[in-house]
């Protein structure tokens, strides 16, 4: 339910809604839980990587995947990357700077992805696609599926990404969002048959440099993101007017303390992700964060004889489908993994692991988001990480229009029940 104050208009939050901390604690307990406890979180996360790497095979992978992934994790929480939030920003406060930050991280992305994909496939002519690259079909079903996924986003309150950070920061909500997504995901293996047999099979695969080459990929890309960051930026200005001017740090003591006390700016988050990105498919392949998730509900159903025997055509995409036999110590599943736990060391560091009782709304709102989220993520072949960032970056027109139909999606959820809905 909105907040609403005395004249009946919605209250405006604060993206991203961080939590609010415990009141100080000083000496010994001060130490333990934000700085003893984050390090040695940290130390299990890297001898958990150093014995990884020693596995023969793809020791050195999973080894990475971890790694990055619990930076990827800290990232996310100390700027706030969050999908929901920026767009919630924008729709409360016309606040553009978390759009912003996600045009930046497609940016950056989108230059990294077609250095890549040009040595991996230096002639990139169809029906040649880059090997695992998130580039699906396009039709009303991709629509339908990012609509419910940004639904689910409203209700729920994050992303599967941001609730994944959420864990360490103890949300009562984000662990029935998970559960929720899950039950999603077996939705989707229930609809995904008629689905592919009545439109997908048909539906286009649309990759920008079948099209344009490599150069005019990037340049329609880059310039197609730079006017949105114009028409962005007029609303920056204002809101920049308005904000009272921050105190830079006076000292070292200051300027460490605010990296752990203050939130980041929104730029570091775009440029992080978008350089982390760049990273994983230099090492592994396009970022996502729903594979782990969706193989393990897909084997759930399997055993439970939910999921139908034969799921037609699902394992002839890449990207973020749920191949079978994908598992937990695989790349995707330790990249998950270190982003729960580099979410969880940075918010005791930050002081924000604040964990409390989840209430009877609380499950409501994550299991009914989660459906939602979960068929959204399984009928669009990702999530907002590996559909709209990996496949935008990666110049597939399925990336952009996830990502419009995500935003109306949230505009739906939030703004709608607004307008109708009167107390």
């Amino acid at each position: 339910m909105t907040t609403r104050t005395r004249n009946g208009e919605p209250a405006l939050r604060a993206s991203p809604t961080p939590r609010a901390a415990p009141a100080p604690a000083s000496g010994a307990t001060a130490l333990a839980g934000r700085v003893l406890l984050p390090l040695l979180l940290t130390g299990a996360v890297v001898a958990t990587a150093y014995t990884l790497s020693a596995q023969p095979g793809g020791g050195p992978s999973l080894a990475f995947a971890l790694t990055l992934g619990a930076v990827f994790g800290a990232l996310l929480q100390r700027t706030r990357f969050c999908f929901l939030c920026h767009a919630r920003d924008f729709i409360d406060r016309r606040d553009p700077r978390g759009l912003l930050a996600i045009l930046l991280a497609l940016a950056v992305g989108t230059v990294g992805y077609h250095v890549v994909f040009g040595a991996w496939v230096p002639n990139p002519v169809a029906p040649r696609l880059p090997p695992d690259a998130h580039i699906g079909p396009v039709s009303w079903v991709l629509a339908l599926a990012g609509l419910a996924f940004g639904l689910g986003m409203a209700v729920s309150g994050s992303c599967i990404s941001a609730h994944l950070y959420r864990l360490g920061e103890g949300s009562p909500v984000s662990p029935f969002a998970l559960a929720g997504a899950a039950g999603g995901f077996l939705l989707g293996f229930l609809t995904w048959n008629d689905l592919y047999l009545s439109t997908i099979i048909t539906a286009p695969v649309v990759w920008l440099p079948h099209h344009l080459g490599y150069g005019g990929s990037l340049a329609v890309q880059l310039l197609a993101l730079g006017g949105l960051a114009a028409l962005l930026w007029r609303f920056r200005a204002a809101t920049a007017s308005e904000a009272p001017a921050r105190k830079p740090p006076q000292t070292l003591p200051d300027l460490l303390r605010s990296w752990f006390d203050g939130r980041w700016p929104y730029w570091i988050g775009g440029l992080g992700v978008g350089l982390i990105g760049f990273l994983v498919i230099l090492r592994l392949k396009p970022l996502g964060v729903t594979s782990a998730i969706g193989s393990a509900a897909r084997r759930l159903g399997s055993e439970a004889g939910l999921v139908p025997l034969r799921l037609e055509g699902l394992d002839g995409f890449a990207g973020c489908a749920t191949v079978p036999g994908d598992g937990w110590l695989t790349p995707n599943g330790l990249l998950v993994a270190g982003l729960v736990a580099g979410g969880f060391a940075a918010s005791l560091a930050a002081g924000q692991f604040t964990p409390r009782r989840p209430t009877l709304r609380d499950a409501a709102r994550g299991l009914g988001g989660g459906l939602l989220l979960g068929w959204g993520s399984m009928t669009g072949l990702g999530c907002t990480v590996g559909t709209l960032l990996s496949g935008t970056m990666a110049g597939a027109l399925s990336g952009w229009v996830f990502g419009l139909t995500v935003l109306a999606g949230v505009w739906a959820g939030l703004a709608l029940p607004r307008r109708f809905v009167r107390p």
